[in-house]
């Protein structure tokens, strides 16, 4: 058997004072003297006192919890996000619960439920599929708070998030500018039908009059450094080889820049490497990666801002809003070397 529980009743026993008095003087009232207080709290804390935080969300009808869902915690960016977010909702009196789905539908119904079981006061849920939310519509129009961290205009939820299609979109431009007609892309979303990257990368190719090349799209299959290596590796199998490259990702940066390494191609002058996010790894690369960078405190402020005040609302959320936070790009010298002419080929 596991310990017993202390109650206000066994201070009150230790203290010789009431059971209302004991109340009063740990929620701080000033109707109790700062002696009489004073002694209370040093029995309750000699006692191990720990506050009924359940019995206290059934008076308040809040846990002052917040479910935090993600889909892969490995994940550079999304691991900073974690930590941003858990401070951010910290200095606004709550504490964060963590789960992640590992990229699986599946499992991501079975945390938001187990959210949903622990009575949290809402959720921040990075969706594995960006437009399959049945899900989650459900609970909104349940007047459940939720917030995601991608976003679809069209969804009819809130969201705060970085805009992906400008983000890719002024990725690939950047190469275009340079002068790079075969662009490679390496992207794990759009197969499961987060489109919004390779959507940016085509809009970027049409503005630069260059056709879209199916041949230079891999899957990696994953978002892990190795994954960009042996995506990397099938685009660069290719009888036309690209000039340059955009990933979906830094990690996927990183293993196409190893692969560069590993076979010996210069980048840039060989090939040019774009990446997205600005993970600190990507600064510090042996060539440092350009990438799309976006303020992740400002995404974490707004999302948590949006999701106290819908829980604040109570029980008649107002009308959803999506905010797109503008990236922008960091170049570094994995792209900026010479430029090369409209055929592809470097100077």
């Amino acid at each position: 058997m596991g310990k017993s529980i202390i109650r206000l009743k066994d201070i009150a026993d230790r203290t010789g004072f009431s059971v209302n008095t004991v109340s009063l003087a740990l929620r701080q009232s000033p109707r109790i003297p700062e002696e009489t207080a004073q002694l209370i709290r040093e029995a309750a804390e000699a006692l191990n006192y720990l506050p009924n935080q359940v019995a206290k969300s059934l008076v308040s009808r809040e846990t002052k919890t917040i479910g935090l869902v993600l889909t892969d915690i490995t994940i550079p960016t999304l691991t900073r996000t974690a930590q941003a977010m858990e401070l951010a909702l910290a200095e606004r009196g709550y504490s964060t619960l963590f789960a992640t789905s590992n990229n699986d539908p599946a499992e991501e119904r079975r945390v938001i439920e187990m959210f949903r079981s622990r009575q949290v006061d809402g959720m921040l849920i990075y969706p594995h599929r960006h437009r399959e939310l049945d899900h989650i519509h459900k609970l909104r129009r349940a007047n459940y708070p939720i917030v995601l961290l991608v976003g679809d205009p069209s969804a009819g939820i809130d969201a705060v998030c970085i805009d992906e299609f400008d983000g890719a979109f002024r990725a690939v431009q950047h190469l275009t500018e340079m002068g790079h007609v075969r662009i490679g892309i390496l992207d794990s979303s759009n197969p499961i039908g987060n489109s919004e990257k390779l959507e940016g990368y085509v809009k970027a190719l049409s503005d630069a009059d260059i056709a879209f090349d199916a041949s230079l799209f891999v899957d990696p299959q994953g978002h892990s450094v190795i994954r960009g290596f042996w995506a990397m590796d099938t685009l660069m199998s290719k009888p036309d080889r690209p000039t340059a490259v955009f990933c979906a990702n830094d990690s996927l940066a990183l293993g196409a820049l190893r692969w560069t390494q590993k076979h010996g191609l210069r980048v840039p002058d060989e090939i040019a490497i774009i990446g997205f996010d600005n993970i600190e790894f990507a600064e510090h690369a042996a060539t440092p990666i350009s990438s799309v960078h976006y303020d992740v405190q400002m995404v974490t402020d707004l999302a948590v801002d949006r999701l106290v005040g819908l829980i604040k609302a109570g029980d008649k959320l107002p009308a959803p809003r999506v905010t797109m936070i503008e990236p922008s790009i960091i170049v570094r010298e994995s792209t900026n070397g010479r430029v090369v002419q409209r055929s592809g080929r470097a100077l």
